[in-house]
């Protein structure tokens, strides 16, 4: 996605959120909580699979979202895209000092392969961790740290590194 003044667009974006204080407070709150969420799920992901005496399991747990991770970030430095708060003038409802390295989104990238991984043991669960990145991804957006096209790069990068998890269980 390309834009012409992505400031215009932010602020038509966020217009109705910034009008009100509850609902900025309500946004940081939810990507707060979704990031907490996510983050929790991986330790218990992998200690269900360590009790369960599923060590192929968990083996591929770890391994396969540590090599996407360390890939991506690798991919994103050599990006090093500009966050949408350096290009243009726009004011964030999500406090980040973070300069560059934009594209994909590590955060929603971390997200999706997490849920991905949970896919294996329980799909509902799975799902409802899916729907819980995404949400994390339009939050990210909303918060002014992230292009549109930076967490739809992570999200899918996260579900097609997650892929091999479901192939390898």
């Amino acid at each position: 996605m390309k834009f012409k003044d992505y400031s215009i667009f932010y602020k038509q974006l966020t217009g109705r959120i910034r009008e009100s204080g509850a609902a900025c407070f309500l946004l940081r709150t939810s990507g707060k909580a979704a990031t907490g969420i996510m983050y929790a799920a991986y330790p218990a992901l992998l200690i269900k699979l360590a009790a369960g005496g599923e060590s192929r399991k968990l083996f591929i747990s770890v391994i396969i979202p540590a090599a996407g991770f360390v890939l991506l970030t690798a991919v994103r430095a050599g990006i090093n895209r500009p966050r949408p708060y350096e290009t243009w003038k726009i004011e964030p409802l999500i406090h980040k000092d973070t300069r560059g390295c934009s594209m994909p989104s590590r955060h929603v990238f971390s997200s999706a392969v997490i849920a991905m991984s949970w896919m294996q043991v329980s799909l509902p669960a799975g799902l409802f961790f899916l729907a819980v990145s995404a949400a994390a991804a339009l939050i990210r957006v909303l918060g002014g740290v992230h292009y549109p096209s930076d967490v739809i790069a992570g999200y899918l990068a996260g579900i097609a590194a997650g892929i091999p998890l479901l192939l390898l269980h």
